[in-house]
């Protein structure tokens, strides 16, 4: 809440100074914030500014040619999927994201690192449900990449590297490796500080105990998962969880 209060004034100062370009992406990120959220309330910005979503945001780069502000957009929009475990949307954004950014042409920017993990977690995932070999090679890559930065930068990447080996080790029923990554991830999350990305762990290591029948556990880890959440500010992404105990 603390961080939709500061955006919303960053927003007002953009929009006085008529800094366009940088409102734009700014109202993107905003999108994104309050939908983990579950606030959009907008108040303390100046009637006259419109906000915009990421989808009406996307529209804008798209006819503007605004590849800044594209890839932007598509990435905030698939990192909401991905936590939301709405991974076939995160597949279909995926694919145009790749077109867009220069990816399937060899092109690199530093945020297509988070693209690679939210990919890489949504491939995995959507794998064990469609059997499909090209999603588990998208996985299997993702697992290669983080690797790779990991021997670089143990603190940004291990959490990072730790689930994608979790979800792949899921994928393959390697369930003795699939808990001790799943656990290292929370650990490493935990010690590096990304309590958002402890979070989402929990939430999908409790997916995998509860679809290996240890449905108690699966549980505690949930509600781990919750609090964690709550405590990030997320209280719309912690009451997608809720439901998602209610439903076991």
């Amino acid at each position: 809440i603390e961080l939709q209060r500061q955006m919303v004034i960053f927003i007002r100062q953009l929009a006085k100074r008529k800094q366009i370009g940088i409102l734009h992406s700014a109202m993107s990120f905003f999108d994104t914030v309050t939908r983990f959220i579950g606030n959009r309330d907008s108040c303390g910005i100046d009637a006259r500014i419109v906000m915009m979503t990421n989808k009406e945001l996307y529209h804008i780069a798209e006819d503007t040619e605004n590849s800044y502000l594209m890839h932007h957009t598509l990435l905030n929009q698939i990192c909401m999927h991905c936590y939301f475990r709405e991974f076939s949307d995160v597949a279909v954004l995926a694919e145009i994201y790749r077109e867009q950014s220069g990816l399937k042409n060899g092109t690199k920017r530093l945020l297509d690192i988070m693209f690679v993990f939210f990919e890489g977690i949504s491939a995995l995932c959507l794998a064990r449900k469609t059997k499909k070999e090209e999603l588990s090679k998208i996985g299997e890559k993702a697992v290669k990449f983080m690797q790779q930065l990991t021997e670089y930068n143990s603190w940004n990447f291990e959490n990072k590297l730790c689930l994608l080996q979790a979800e792949l080790h899921h994928l393959n029923q390697c369930n003795t490796m699939a808990k001790q990554s799943y656990e290292a991830a929370i650990e490493s999350s935990n010690k590096h500080k990304y309590f958002h990305e402890e979070a989402l762990t929990c939430e999908l290591y409790g997916v995998y105990l509860i679809e290996n029948k240890m449905v108690s556990e699966g549980k505690d880890q949930l509600r781990l998962a919750i609090d964690k959440y709550r405590k990030w500010g997320a209280t719309r992404k912690a009451d997608d969880v809720v439901k998602l105990i209610s439903l076991v």
